[in-house]
Parts: C-alpha cells; structure tokens; sequence
C-alpha cells in the first residue's frame, strides 16, 4: 500500500518538467505580448500615426470590395427579373396569339407566358401616354399582339435567355424579340473589370502595408541593438530575441484593423443617406453593405497577419546582422 503512493509521487515527478516548460513557455509570451503593448502604449503618437497608415491602406480596397459586392447583388437582381417581350406580325390573328402563348409555355424553361393583346395594349398607351387626341385621328390599330415572357429560374442567366431568344425568333408569327439585357451585360463586365483592379489595389496595399510595419520594426530594433547583443551573450535564442519583435508586429496590425473598421463605419454612416436618396430617385433597391460580424473579424485578422509578416521580414533581415562578436570589436 505505501509503495503505491511512491510510484504516484515518480510519475508526478516525471511528468513536471514538460508542465513547468509549457507554463514557462506561456507565461514568457504573455509577458512579451504585455510588455510590447506597453511600449506601443509609450509611443502614442508614432503608434497612432503607423495604425492611421495601416487603417486607411485596409479600408481603401475593403470599402471598394463592399461596393462592387452591392452593386453585383443589385444587377443579379435585375438579371433574375429580365423577361423577354416577343412581338408578333401585324397579320397574326388573335386564335394564332393564343396558340404560340400555348407553345412557348409548353417549353420547361418558361416559367409565365403573358398574352397582350393589341386592343389592349392601345389602351394601356391611351392612357399612360396622355394623347387620347391624337390616337382617335388613327384609322385602325397599328400595335401588335405581345407576348411577355420570364424565363425560369435556371435559364434566367444571360446565355439562358440568350436561348430563348433565339427559340422565339424562329417561331412562325414571331416578328421581333426584345430583351434589355445588353447593359446589364455592359455592366457585369465593368464589374468583373473592376473586381480585378481591386483585387489588384488590394495586394499593393497590402504589400504597402507589410514595408510600412517592417520599416517600423526596423527602427525598434536599432533603438534595442544593444538590448539584443546582451540577450545573445547570455545564450538568447533567435526564436526568444525575435518574439517582442514579432508581437509588436501583431499588435500595429490590430491597431491598423480597428482603424480601418471604424473608418469603414463612418463612410457607411456618412454615404447612407445621399446613397438611399439616389436610389429612391431611381427606384431603385441598391444600399451600401457594411461589414458583418464575419467580415469584420477577417479585417482584423487579415491586419494581424499581414503586421506579423512585416515584423518577420523585418526581424529576419536585420536581426541576423547583430552578433555579439560586434561588443568585443567595439
């Protein structure tokens, strides 16, 4: 019974090595995490003025991103309520209108097929138009029958109603057929233009980004030379020397995330209202989209990481430059 007791207290004894190195391990990077924003804390000004930088060089493409995300949702909209009108011949009886409105309705990517007749049609311009007068002068009725087509679902893509077009226009009794989904395609391609001009702002901004932090870390390091030549004479790791560095790095990149999400925020708010007025004036249902809870989280990481490299690539050419042999030469 008393030997049980022993080997319970061995195996503890065993094992409180790897403990004591991993609480070591983290208690080291809290107190470099704390210390390195105590510094930044220090430094206000310089700090500010570095997460300024970062903020406005995140939220430019962000901002852009979020532009071109509404305005392609707006005109997948508009592409999902496109309907093609197919005007028949003037000599086409209305028995015959009935019939290719049985027809076209029988194809399973049409989804309605509406009937508007030419009496009624020269009503509805009767009264919309505002010249009554001048439609009683005409000897007969110069509209042809119509008929409005919405495509299904599935086919409501631009090459899908480009099919359907071309169907209706080799239909006997079908004399023209009307789409307006050319400035729609006019203006899907303006956006992929632009979604790859973005992206393309995005990756020098970022590479901006990454130099400004690495300049910043460059000169931390030179103010810290002598700090770093002691902590390698008394046996510093590369990976125990460059930690603070690599912190400070992190903590610039969510200084520069929070800035550019707050900028972001207060764009939204400012453009909201002169956005919504536009938009009613055109009837339109386009609005600004914010960044979600998400998104918002991505910035910051994004930011984090995007700090860190540049704390690296700073680290890692300048870092190796100082040796201890530079105290006994000096």
């Amino acid at each position: 019974m008393a030997a049980e007791p022993r080997k319970r207290a061995g195996a503890n004894k065993a094992s409180s090595p790897w403990q004591e190195l991993a609480e070591s391990y983290l208690v080291h990077h809290r107190k470099v995490a704390r210390e390195s924003a105590e510094r930044l804390w220090r430094t206000p000004v310089a700090s500010s003025m570095t997460w300024m930088v970062m903020g406005v060089a995140l939220a430019l493409p962000v901002a852009l991103l979020l532009l071109l995300t509404s305005l392609q949702g707006v005109s997948a909209g508009w592409e999902n309520s496109a309907r093609i009108t197919a005007y028949l011949g003037e000599g086409v009886p209305l028995e015959r209108a009935r019939e290719l409105r049985a027809e076209v309705l029988d194809d399973s990517r049409i989804l309605e097929v509406e009937l508007i007749d030419k009496e009624q049609a020269l009503a509805e311009f009767r009264g919309s138009s505002g010249l009554e007068d001048a439609l009683d002068y005409l000897e007969g009725n110069p509209l042809p029958h119509t008929l409005v087509v919405t495509p299904d679902e599935t086919s409501r893509s631009a090459s899908g109603v480009e099919t359907l077009v071309t169907r209706l226009q080799g239909l006997d009794g079908v004399e023209r057929v009307q789409v307006d989904l050319g400035w729609l395609q006019r203006l899907n391609a303006m956006t992929d233009l632009l979604a790859r001009a973005v992206w393309a702002l995005a990756l020098l901004l970022a590479a901006a980004v990454v130099l400004v932090i690495g300049n910043t870390v460059r000169l931390a390091i030179e103010n810290r030379r002598d700090e770093i030549l002691v902590a390698k004479l008394v046996g510093g790791t590369d990976a125990f020397v460059r930690r603070p560095f690599l912190y400070t790095g992190a903590w610039f990149g969510l200084g520069g995330g929070v800035v550019a999400w707050v900028l972001l925020q207060v764009s939204l708010w400012w453009l909201s209202g002169p956005v919504e007025r536009l938009a009613g004036l055109y009837r339109s249902d386009f609005a600004l989209n914010g960044l979600s809870f998400d998104g918002a989280l991505a910035l910051l990481i994004v930011a984090m990481l995007l700090g860190w490299l540049g704390a690296w690539v700073a680290v890692k050419r300048h870092l190796d430059d100082i040796e201890p042999g530079e105290v006994a030469g000096g």
